[in-house]
């Protein structure tokens, strides 16, 4: 006796025209930014061949993964907040959820694979070059693209066979899980298992290898006997270390939980940062302090 709905409203960020014309602007500020900085460095390390090495090529990967993230938000974004674009089809959610939520688990994955990569650098230097060889490294990113694809693949199917109802106004500027949980009229719990298997199995599963091989890092520096040996070697995981703990702190919040937050408002504010800002900084942390990329720039 009910109709299925085919098309949402996306609320975006309500408030005055001039708080939302300031928040586009912001936006396309700093999508121009990510999208730059993370082309430079791929630019970058393509034509300098001293950074032919395989932390740079997972660096390409990282920023690759980056440009496309952001442009599966911000765009649409800009639309829903200038109200010309506020609509998008069921078909098209599934699609832009399965998109971020692929390319989230993807750099968790690649993530992990940097650090185990450090791990080697710093515990293995004189066989890093044989271990850490261009097959395995190749090896290493394919296998991070395609789990992170094919992970979220079953979730993404799940929350297709989904029925809603309505109401048919989704209060983000993006399509998420929760939303689609929130306004679905059917049994969520099935999503919602799945979710929460799939955020412990790549979320957690990733964020455990890349503690254990800090662990082992840390415990490689600090026997280092020279205060400079130390403050060198801690110099080439720094960078990664600050990245690795802004985006696991914010995706765990979204998304390492047995239920659908009741707070869409805050899963809002989170989603920012995760989707726009973390990309917008992944280039200025992994230059500012490397003197590698700052000597080839």
């Amino acid at each position: 006796n009910g109709t299925s709905v085919e098309e949402f409203i996306l609320l975006g960020f309500p408030g005055t025209w001039q708080s939302r014309v300031s928040l586009v602007v912001v936006f396309a500020l700093m999508y121009t930014l990510t999208v730059i900085g993370n082309a430079s460095i791929i630019a970058l390390v393509w034509r300098s061949s001293n950074l032919h090495t395989p932390m740079y090529f997972f660096l390409c990967n990282l920023s690759f993964l980056e440009i496309w993230y952001t442009t599966g938000v911000v765009p649409k974004a800009i639309g829903v907040m200038l109200g010309t674009s506020q609509t998008i089809s069921f078909s098209v959610c599934i699609l832009q959820l399965f998109f971020l939520l692929s390319l989230g688990s993807t750099e968790c994955f690649l993530l992990s694979v940097m650090a185990y990569d450090r791990y080697l650098a710093i515990c293995y230097p004189l066989r890093y070059s044989s271990l850490m060889n261009s097959v395995l490294s190749l090896r290493l990113a394919l296998s991070s693209w395609l789990g992170g694809f094919l992970s979220i693949s079953l979730l993404a199917f799940l929350t297709s066979r989904l029925t809603f109802c309505g109401p048919d106004v989704i209060n983000h500027f993006l399509c998420d899980i929760d939303s689609c949980l929130a306004l679905s009229c059917s049994d969520t719990w099935p999503v919602e298992l799945a979710t929460f298997l799939v955020s412990i199995i790549v979320v957690v599963a990733s964020c455990v290898v890349t503690l254990v091989s800090y662990m082992y890092i840390i415990s490689s520096i600090l026997r280092i006997q020279s205060v400079h040996g130390r403050k060198k070697a801690f110099s080439t995981c720094s960078a990664h270390l600050s990245v690795v703990t802004i985006w696991y702190g914010s995706t765990m919040f979204l998304y390492v939980k047995p239920s659908a937050q009741n707070s869409l408002d805050l899963n809002k504010i989170v989603n920012t940062f995760n989707t726009v800002v973390t990309p917008l900084l992944n280039p200025f942390i992994y230059t500012l302090r490397n003197k590698e990329v700052k000597l080839a720039l």
